[in-house]
């Protein structure tokens, strides 16, 4: 799952490539935007721009809004766009308990209707977020109009052997997250982001607030936005509850998607897929290249298993990029975004 094997990736992966610039105008992301009500709770949500379709994003494992910094303000300039933080996360409150998907599109859909925001919903989602709009589209198939896969999740189309290996990751995972959430609310001093194993990893030290997204302060991000978020991670115990029920639910949430799979039918399906999570360069060692490149091959045959989904589905190998597709190669998702916008659709057989 890459869910798991990321969260060491990730942390580094801002210094693995080149020196990014704060995407222009993210602070909007550093304050909230409109508190929706959703039923039984109520979700930020930022939406820009106008036109039809309305691109609706979600966001990774640990991330919100911010994630799509580099995306949203772009395809805004062309349709209307909305980001949101999930419950629990970013400056949404707190949701029920268990945090599955269903009940995550649940509320994402009462939030667009609350606001006033109909379809049809071109979805977005990256990693988890994936999880989320596929369920999203399983629930209310005649109100979207396509979708967008940034380096999804895929359990529920991955080997029987591949979600064993990723499942039995799963509890290390919520035991660290649940003793970061410990340490905050008993005002403790906040343990270090666990060695992994992992060639890559954080650096010594680095307290466990830092784990979100792909490691706090981000690169890409101006500095009020940085300051915001991780005072967010910081101090809000809603985040670690939600975050953790999150993992612990999305065995269920992969099984709840075989049982109820629909097909987007000839709605346009774009599946993104990264083929560098290790960020291998000349100077990773020719075994380990060579162990990776396997990931890489395996990954991109499961992420395939999408194509299933639509009669207009197209998959796009991304090799020069992470997990966070949106952040190494921002212009492959706003290429494939506006792709599937009908003013800009590639008519090319």
């Amino acid at each position: 799952m890459k869910l798991v094997a990321m969260m060491a990736l990730a942390l580094v992966s801002a210094a693995s490539t080149a020196t990014a610039q704060a995407a222009p105008g993210d602070e909007i992301y550093a304050q909230p935007g409109h508190l929706v009500d959703a039923g039984p709770t109520k979700l930020n949500v930022y939406c820009t721009g106008s036109g039809s379709p309305t691109v609706v994003f979600d966001a990774g494992w640990e991330d919100w809004s911010p994630a799509w910094a580099t995306i949203q303000p772009v395809i805004a300039r062309h349709t209307r766009t909305c980001s949101y933080d999930r419950a629990g996360s970013g400056f949404s409150e707190a949701g029920p308990m268990p945090r599955t998907s269903v009940e995550i599109a649940k509320e994402l859909h009462a939030a667009l209707h609350s606001a006033h925001i109909p379809g049809p919903y071109l979805l977005v989602g990256h990693s988890f977020g994936g999880y989320t709009i596929r369920t999203f589209a399983d629930l209310y198939m005649p109100e979207v109009y396509g979708g967008v896969f940034v380096d999804i999740e895929d359990e529920d189309v991955a080997s029987p052997k591949e979600r064993t290996t990723d499942y039995g990751k799963m509890d290390a995972a919520v035991r660290s997250l649940a003793q970061c959430r410990h340490a905050l609310a008993n005002h403790l001093p906040l343990p270090p982001i666990p060695a992994t194993g992992h060639s890559y990893s954080p650096a010594p030290g680095t307290p466990c607030s830092h784990q979100f997204f792909r490691g706090l302060p981000m690169k890409e991000w101006s500095p009020p936005l940085n300051a915001t978020v991780l005072h967010i991670a910081e101090t809000r115990v809603a985040l670690y509850d939600a975050a953790i029920s999150e993992m612990q639910e999305m065995p269920a949430d992969a099984d709840w998607l075989v049982a109820h799979r629909r097909s987007f039918g000839s709605r346009p399906l774009r599946i993104l897929t990264a083929q560098n999570h290790s960020y291998d360069n000349a100077k990773t060692p020719p075994a380990l290249h060579k162990e990776h490149l396997a990931y890489e091959q395996e990954h991109a045959k499961t992420q395939a298993s999408f194509l299933l989904l639509s009669t207009d589905a197209r998959q796009t190998l991304v090799p020069d990029s992470g997990h966070y597709i949106q952040l190494d190669q921002p212009q492959v998702v706003i290429d494939a975004i506006l792709g599937e916008l009908p003013e800009h659709a590639d008519t090319t057989p």
